[in-house]
């Protein structure tokens, strides 16, 4: 008896093994192939902004020279071809797009950016970029929980994204505003608007409550206030604010 009871526990024991490997090759080969998936999916909010600004590049190419600016004059010759139409304003410029990194989101937060991406249309008004920790997020007027599952958000009552001003921008923390937890003082911050680039420069982190919001309050100095909840991984409705301020560096005009 106590044989055949060692021979059923180990052919217990056998099965339960071989069934955890399957189901470890199952979860193995649906992640790579959520992987492969994405890696098919462009943001669609950069690539309009990458039109946006292509367009309005070859309108500037075919526009009227400006008396006095050397760069307009040297392309002097093109003035008879037909000017190309503007895009709207606010319309967002787009840089070679690539996929969003989803690889530190949560799960429902990947669901949440696939839904958004059906939505209609929108065009942003920039594009948000932190080269340090691999952000790049096209940045929508308005918090909408639409808005901030396809991209961030500009805070409605901070000013428009400008060299100006004391501008917030919010953003999932379980989704393209995770890796701020690795931005570090001197970080450089980048958003690309239709006709410029700012370039920031990281000069404080830190951790507020809620309701603080002293940080969004108008500057001497223009700033960019980034914003998402804390801590990153918090299981729940987190119960804090991370807070990211870069100042203004440099601006970048473009014809």
């Amino acid at each position: 008896m106590a044989r055949t009871s060692n021979t059923e526990k180990t052919n217990v024991a056998a099965w339960t093994a071989l069934l955890l490997l399957v189901l470890g090759s199952v979860l193995v080969g649906l992640f790579i192939a959520a992987k492969l998936l994405l890696s098919l999916e462009r943001d669609q909010g950069v690539e309009a902004f990458a039109v946006a600004r292509r367009a309005r590049a070859d309108a500037s190419s075919h526009a009227e020279p400006r008396a006095g600016h050397p760069q307009v004059l040297a392309s002097a010759a093109a003035d008879d071809a037909p000017a190309a139409p503007a895009p709207e304003r606010g319309a967002a410029l787009a840089l070679p797009a690539s996929p969003p990194d989803q690889s530190l989101w949560s799960r429902v937060r990947i669901a949440a950016y696939r839904e958004s991406q059906t939505a209609e249309d929108a065009l942003p008004e920039g594009v948000l970029r932190i080269p340090s920790v691999g952000i790049e997020v096209p940045i929508y007027e308005g918090t909408s929980e639409l808005n901030l599952n396809r991209g961030a958000g500009r805070v409605e009552w901070t000013p428009p994204l400008g060299p100006a001003g004391n501008i917030g921008i919010a953003a999932h923390r379980d989704g393209f505003f995770r890796p701020l937890k690795d931005v570090a003082d001197g970080d450089e911050v980048v958003v690309d608007l239709l006709d410029s680039t700012l370039r920031y420069k990281v000069v404080d982190i830190r951790i507020v409550e809620p309701d603080d919001v002293a940080v969004l309050t108008p500057t001497e100095h223009a700033n960019l206030t980034l914003i998402t909840c804390y801590p990153f991984y918090f299981v729940g409705s987190a119960p804090q604010r991370y807070i990211v301020r870069a100042e203004l560096a440099d601006v970048i005009h473009h014809l």
